[in-house]
């Protein structure tokens, strides 16, 4: 707020300013043409000023396009609630939580035979329809972060290529042994390379309910509850179990580093430009 008075009352100072000097400076320094000039540019000044109370997360950026640092705003656009199943944000004197739905629905009704569509799309309508409050319904897909596994896969070869060193370092080692061991570590080898030459994706349905509060946990709480009743719902209807999403997974839905694991990209792009100079 105090910024928006700053910039209302600088554009109109400015405005002021241009102004005076229109009408000061005598005709023989500055002709008629330029003080039109002026004039326009006052009442162009005015404008800014006056729509800076309602579009400064517009204007702002522009007159700072410049500058390294552009600030919009200094409070966060959301954080995690301390019982971490929800996702919080304030909107003026009110605090938002929203509540993320796991639901472990795994049909395609591509793969349905006509009967078993028109069954799922009533169950469907009536998934729609068991919210007395907006309810956003979401299948998303996102990159797996596959890092922690390829790095198993990378100690388990390095854990085999010693066995086989010590075992033939051994002179009573038989050869069975010797053979089993490097099969074993060309297990290894294979599945690393059959996991790290493509992305994986995952496809997770999900819904997501609000509440607002004036306070964080009467947020909170609003939304839990609000989440409580739209699970019963969806498992009676669908027969499964949905759960909450806590902790870390809730920033699948909010954070783009989570939908495509900058890891996990960073070392596909190694590994192409490793195939390009090979």
């Amino acid at each position: 707020m105090a910024n928006k008075i700053i910039n209302f009352l600088g554009l109109l100072m400015i405005s002021a300013i241009l102004l005076i000097i229109s009408i000061a400076l005598p005709v023989s320094i500055m002709p008629y043409f330029g003080k039109l000039i002026l004039l326009l540019l006052a009442v162009m000044v005015d404008i800014l000023a006056f729509s800076s109370r309602y579009y400064a997360y517009l204007l702002v950026p522009i007159f700072k396009q410049r500058s390294r640092h552009i600030i919009l705003s200094k409070e966060d656009a959301y954080w995690m609630a301390t019982s971490a199943d929800s996702i919080l944000h304030r909107s003026k004197e009110d605090y938002i939580a929203t509540v993320y739905i796991s639901i472990p629905l795994y049909l395609s009704a591509t793969e349905m035979p006509d009967e078993q569509k028109l069954e799922f799309s009533r169950q469907v309508s009536r998934l729609v329809g068991i919210a007395r409050d907006p309810v956003r319904f979401t299948s998303q897909m996102y990159v797996m972060n596959k890092d922690s596994y390829i790095q198993q896969l990378r100690d388990a070869i390095n854990l085999s290529e010693n066995e086989e060193a010590e075992l033939e370092q051994k002179p009573d080692a038989s050869k069975d042994a010797i053979e089993r061991v490097k099969g074993k570590t060309a297990m290894w080898r294979n599945l690393l390379d059959s996991i790290s030459k493509d992305l994986s994706f995952e496809l997770i349905s999900y819904a997501s309910v609000s509440g607002i509060g004036s306070k964080e946990y009467e947020a909170v709480s609003v939304a839990q509850q609000k989440a409580r009743e739209l699970m019963s719902g969806i498992g009676s209807i669908f027969g499964i179990t949905p759960s909450i999403i806590t902790g870390m997974q809730l920033k699948k839905f909010i954070e783009p580093d989570s939908l495509i694991p900058f890891s996990t990209v960073t070392e596909q792009i190694n590994k192409n430009l490793e195939e390009e100079v090979i």
